[in-house]
Formats: structure tokens, sequence, C-alpha cells
């Protein structure tokens, strides 16, 4: 079990249940924002268990299983800088609906063009144009070299959560995968949280809305990239979605802190 600096002062046991805590928690908002059915509590139940939940879509269940392997992979990436390879064995790990087409490529960049829509401020129909396949690898070199300097550094709470919201962004913003961006981008995100001895980022599926708001807004604001722009043109841009991230966190704090009082429990009884 790998040694964070958030699960310092903690028995073992209670250790190892606020990870496993995480990892569904982690999973489950992952997945929910995609639009799983699972609960938290099915979620914990198909990873532990392995088993089905009745009723419910075996894409959903493949879905979790998979996320959690990603999460297993993502911990194998702490001891080394992140490449183009590990982007695409984590795609092969989220996207468990293999498609034979050559045109939604299973561990590969994609090859046509993708966008979804979004209304404005002004509450107007518009379309986000994502990246273009030919534009990918020279957007996603910029983003490797960046998460690989995060990474390199032991980051303060604050700091980080502001790395995590503009790697999260960049990935998003190029969408370099026919499918599973957004649970990629949350996976990787976390990198320099982990790294820096502290616990993941978690953004609660009650948030879907808030969530793909500001991720649209600051998307229409910049537009379209390509490899000849600046993957972040205008950092200043980012900030809302950093205080979104910011809230977000409390769900982890949360979490840690019960972790805390559970132990100052048993503390109080030796």
């Amino acid at each position: 079990m790998r040694s964070f600096a958030f699960l310092q002062g903690l028995d073992r046991d209670l250790q190892e249940n606020l990870l496993k805590q995480l990892r569904d928690l982690w999973t489950h908002t992952s997945t929910a924002l995609e639009g799983n059915t699972l609960t938290l509590g099915e979620t914990k139940f198909v990873i532990e268990e392995g088993l089905t939940v009745s009723g419910k879509p075996i894409k959903d269940h493949q879905e979790v299983i998979g996320h959690a392997k990603a999460i297993e992979i993502l911990y194998n990436l702490l001891d080394k800088p992140v490449t183009e390879q590990d982007l695409f064995d984590l795609h092969k790990a989220v996207q468990t609906e293999i498609v034979s087409d050559i045109y939604k490529p299973h561990g590969a960049w994609k090859v046509e063009p993708n966008g979804t829509y979004a209304v404005n401020k002004e509450g107007k129909q518009t379309f986000i144009e994502y990246a273009f396949p030919s534009d990918v690898p020279s957007l996603m070199n910029q983003w490797l070299i960046t998460i690989n300097q995060y990474n390199s550094e032991n980051l303060s709470l604050d700091t980080v959560i502001e790395a995590y919201a503009k790697i999260h962004m960049g990935f998003v913003h190029v969408h370099p995968f026919w499918d599973g961006n957004g649970r990629i981008a949350r996976l990787l995100a976390n990198l320099p949280l982990l790294k820096s001895g502290h616990a993941p980022m978690v953004i609660d599926s009650t948030n879907r809305k808030e969530y793909i708001e500001v991720l649209a807004e600051y998307q229409l604001e910049i537009g379209t990239l390509d490899k000849n722009t600046d993957l972040w043109p205008d950092e200043s841009l980012l900030k809302p979605f950093i205080d979104f991230c910011k809230t977000s966190y409390q769900t982890t704090l949360d979490l840690i802190a019960n972790a805390k009082k559970q132990q100052k429990k048993r503390d109080a009884k030796k």
C-alpha cells in the first residue's frame, strides 16, 4: 500500500478503508457524470464482489470495473513520467466497450473530428469544435510536458488544485479520443495531487450541470485549438473552473476528516 501524506496518523485498516472509499466514490462520480446508472453502493458491490446488479446494464458494470482498473494504472504512473502510451493504456481501461470500427480506435488518438453542442451566456445554442485529429499529437505533447512538470514538484494544496484544473481543462479541450475523454481527464488530472501526497479530487455527479457549463464557457471563450496555438492561450479564463474544483475538493476533505475522527476515537480508548 502506498504511503500518502493524507494517510499519515491513521491505523493501517483505516488507511486501507479510506483508499477504498476514495476509489469507489471516484469511480461512481466519474462514471455517473457520463450517464452510468449504478449507485455508489452498487459500484462498491460490483468492484469488490465482481458480481452484477439485477436490472442494470452490463455496460454500466464494465465501466465501473474499467475505471477501478484505471485507478490502479494511475497509481503505477506515480513512479515515472507520463507517456503517450500511458494515455493509450488508460483509454483501453476505461473504454470497456470495444467497437470494431476503424473510426473509433481503441487505445489510439481519434481519427475523426468531434465536438458538442452547448448553450452560451446569451442562451443561444452553439457548437464547440474540439481539436482536429491532425493537431492532436502536437497539442498532447504540450499537455504531457506540462503534467510531467507538475509531477516533478511538491505542490501545496491550493497550487495543486489549480494544476488539476489546468490539466483537466487542457485535456478535455483537445478531446484527443473518440470517447472516454472526461473519465480519463478526471483520472490524469489527479496525478499532481497524488504525487504531492494529497488525496484525489472527485467531482460529484449532482454538480454535473455546473461542471459542464464551466467547461463549455471556457472552451467557447478560447475557441478551437490547433497545433499553432498554445494549449492554454489565456489562463486567466481558468479561474471559474479552479473555483469550482476548490469547492468540489471538500468532498475529499470530508472523507479524510471522518477517518481521522475514527482514529481519534480509537486513540482515546488506548
